[in-house]
């Protein structure tokens, strides 16, 4: 089959396997499909509002799970080897998509493909296998029951190959954990959304891919030179030495100083042991070596081993930030030891630390309020810090064993199957566990957490910009009308703005397939200019800022109205009563998200959306010619109200 006649950044052809029929079809990729969508989550939203309705359940045969590269992946852009895993999150019932550097991504785009899109239901366990032989389904009863770096080490030495890149899934995935990963060889996780879980359901244990093909580029010379000049200005930024030396673990002590380090179940934001387990600490008691993704100049990713003690010989890699916060602070546990193995335990069975460590923090809330009884506790300690019980506990989970098996659903529904009194320690949004961020410290971050469309979320709007005051960033990207405000994190006004903006750029981000640490929201070197760029010359496109700006708007609103099709308004769009109504104890924090309401209606307008249901406004959706969507929209409202429909003009 010969690909579609693309110029370059995209291979032209996609995948689709179909496990019931045990079929797996070669499609062409539609270039319109690229231009309105880009590829990444753009791709995966669209495949989703197309096949998988909100009566599928996202753990049936008819769920579809897509894994999808972008424009940029594979290519010499700086930090280009992102990829997106998208389906129906079986953690929070939404939209879900999750997002991984590595080699995996690349790869699979030198097969000749930019997306994989999967559905169905094997009857035995089953891998995909993509190379020199074409891609086809093989059996993987053998590798049921292994961890993910068995499973890896296996996978080579079946096809021979050390140099296969490897999507797996560990236990949890097989057991129906809601927030098991997705393991990309072996050291990157596709880690939110419990998208592990969907494969689990389908008995794919993995997607192995060797490729051969070249990357076509639309000016190759021209977008060789640029690239280069962009890893340099990266290189050059004053932050590059801090990130590129400890990677995002730098992040423990700064994010405590300023009060944002979770800690013991968000009761604080300061841990008083925070020096103990920081990126300091890493580098002087356990680094090896660095590592890097695919054309990554900072190389973040840290390899470190234990060389002494009851631990001699364990060795990690992609220790990140939110680890060493959700096994570390959030459960008062300083043992950096303790923390490693659980890194560890949780990328060889396949689950999502940040999700897993909440599980655990809400436990021990739990038995400190009184509200876990022994029976249920099944004679574990769970007094803040004990790093035994905590790591047995996440034994139990990826076994879904006694509690574990509780925990296992997330915190919403656990707090919800142990009755009355227990949601207010479950620390979530829409289902989604928050991560290693407290908005009352930060309150771009807080607004950030409730208008993720997966759920709580740092990564989707990522405001960095006033996480320590960046006056002249600001001045540079917006103007210096939005000072002093903009820069203040205690500050409410132009946040709304911040958030939207980032949002926009984070969609168009992920849909391109470049790191959002490389260049662009961390080291800022990337922004709207410098994509647009990238991807004239990559693919041959005349596209300017405006265009790219719409794509990620369009995203943005594609994803909220597929959740709205799923029952979800402006009351999902709530944080825990945690931070609205407890001042925060910790010294760089400054009271409460009390005006999140305040921001959200800013924001709404910002949006295009209705202030009422948070719903996109049919001028917005028309004006992103998404005219087909509104329509759906408008359906869906008609049956829910009984048959009326009260949609205003502004609709």
């Amino acid at each position: 089959m010969k690909p579609h006649p693309f110029a370059g950044g995209y291979m032209g052809k996609w995948l689709e396997v179909d496990l019931s029929a045990g079929v797996v079809r070669e499609r062409i990729l539609d270039e319109t499909l690229a231009r309105r969508w880009l590829g990444g989550n753009g791709f995966g939203v669209r495949f989703l509002w197309d096949h998988v309705g909100a009566a599928i359940d996202p753990l049936s045969p008819d769920a579809w799970l897509m894994i999808a590269t972008g424009p940029l992946v594979g290519t010499a852009w700086p930090c280009s080897g992102r990829t997106e895993a998208i389906a129906k999150s079986p953690l929070t019932g939404i939209y879900g998509d999750s997002n991984a550097g590595g080699f995996f991504g690349p790869e699979l785009k030198r097969c000749g493909y930019d997306l994989i899109a999967v559905h169905g239901a094997a009857s035995t366990p089953t891998l995909l296998a993509i190379d020199g032989r074409g891609p086809r389904l093989e059996p993987a009863d053998t590798l049921w029951g292994r961890d993910t770096l068995e499973t890896e080490q296996a996978i080579r030495v079946r096809f021979n190959d050390p140099g296969m890149k490897v999507a797996v899934i560990g236990p949890a995935g097989e057991n129906g954990v809601r927030f098991a990963s997705i393991q990309a060889t072996p050291n990157r996780s596709f880690g939110r959304c419990g998208l592990g879980a969907v494969l689990g359901s389908k008995k794919l244990k993995a997607i192995c891919v060797r490729g051969t093909h070249d990357i076509p580029l639309a000016d190759a010379e021209s977008f060789t030179k640029v690239a280069r000049e962009m890893h340099a200005r990266i290189r050059a930024n004053p932050l590059y030495p801090t990130v590129s030396r400890y990677g995002t673990a730098s992040l423990v002590l700064l994010a405590n100083e300023i009060g944002r380090f979770p800690t013991r179940n968000f009761q604080n934001g300061e841990f008083e042991d925070a020096s103990l387990i920081s990126g300091e600490i890493l580098r002087d008691r356990f680094w090896v070596r660095d590592q890097g993704c695919h054309a990554c100049p900072i190389r973040c990713d840290k390899v470190y081993r234990i060389e002494s003690g009851p631990r001699q010989g364990l060795e990690v890699s992609s220790l990140e930030y939110e680890t060493l916060n959700s096994f570390g602070s959030n459960v008062g546990c300083a043992d950096i030891e303790a923390i490693l193995e659980a890194n560890d335990l949780c990328d060889r069975l396949g689950m999502d630390t940040i999700s897993a460590g909440r599980a655990v923090s809400f436990a021990m809330e739990l038995q400190e309020r009184g509200k876990l009884p022994h029976s249920v506790r099944q004679g574990l300690d769970l007094a803040w810090g004990q790093s035994k019980s905590m790591l047995k506990l996440v034994r139990m989970i990826a076994a879904r064993d006694g509690l574990g098996d509780l925990l296992a659903d997330g915190v919403r529904q656990a707090a919800a199957a142990l009755g009355e009194g227990c949601d207010e320690y479950a620390i979530h949004v829409k289902g989604m566990e928050i991560p290693a961020q407290d908005g009352r410290a930060q309150q771009s971050m807080g607004l950030a957490h409730i208008t993720s469309n997966r759920g709580a979320d740092h990564l989707k709007a990522f405001p960095t910009i006033d996480e320590t005051g960046v006056p002249d960033e600001v001045a540079r990207r917006y103007g210096p009308e939005y000072l002093p405000e903009m820069a203040d994190p205690h500050a409410t006004r132009h946040k709304p703005f911040l958030v939207k903006d980032g949002e926009d750029f984070g969609a168009v981000v992920d849909a391109v397939g470049v790191c959002k640490s490389g260049g662009t929201f961390v080291m800022a070197e990337i922004y709207w200019d410098e994509l647009v760029q990238g991807l004239r010359l990559s693919t041959g496109w005349d596209i300017d800022e405006a265009e790219l700006r719409e794509i990620g708007e369009r995203i943005t609103n594609q994803m909220r109205c597929y959740n709205a099709l799923h029952g979800i308004s402006r009351s999902d769009d709530r944080l825990p009563q945690r931070f609205t109504c407890e001042p925060s104890p910790a010294r760089g924090a400054q009271g409460e998200l009390a005006r999140a309401e305040e921001m959200l209606d800013e924001y709404y307008r910002l949006r295009g959306w209705d202030p009422v249901d948070g719903w996109p406004l049919s001028k917005t959706l028309e004006r992103l010619n998404l005219g087909d969507v509104d329509t759906a929209l408008a359906r869906f409202r008609q049956r829910a109200s009984g048959g009326s429909n009260e949609r205003g003009g502004d609709r």
